[in-house]
């Protein structure tokens, strides 16, 4: 009996580390995103779907959907990635949304923000398939 729980374990063990290897190169990636500066005074009305879509991983591909009007940002909506079966942003870590982090973007009309802590990685797909909208928006 202790020889096949000593098997389950390194089997267990074993899965984890090929899956943390596996998703490494995609990590990294994402770690390495950089922003562009966006001019929010000069965006153009109409909706914009940006994506991030990675090269070495898809796991955290996302999609947002960003409504300009008047030239301002009215709305952006998550299409893929941390919502919930109901299209609805999910709480990460400390109960904090990628919804909050789009509005502190927002606020203070830069990327330079601080990404949820716990939740870097998600924070910063999003935010990339957010800036990658509003780069549609300025004709970039």
């Amino acid at each position: 009996m202790f020889w096949i729980l000593m098997i389950i374990v390194c089997a267990i063990v074993a899965v984890l580390i090929a899956g943390m290897l596996l998703d490494a190169p995609g990590r990294k990636e994402i770690a390495e995103l950089t922003f562009s500066s966006i001019d929010f005074d000069t965006l153009q009305d109409g909706t914009y779907v940006g994506e991030f879509k990675g090269t070495k991983s898809h796991m955290r591909d996302t999609q947002v959907a960003v409504v300009v009007s008047k030239g301002i940002v009215s709305d952006v909506k998550i299409k893929k990635g941390a919502i919930d079966k109901n299209g609805k942003a999910v709480p990460l870590k400390g109960d904090q949304t990628i919804d909050q982090l789009f509005d502190s973007v927002l606020q203070k009309k830069t990327f330079d923000v601080d990404v949820i802590s716990g939740a870097t990685l998600t924070s910063k797909t999003h935010l990339k398939a957010m800036e990658n909208a509003l780069m549609q928006s300025q004709g970039k």
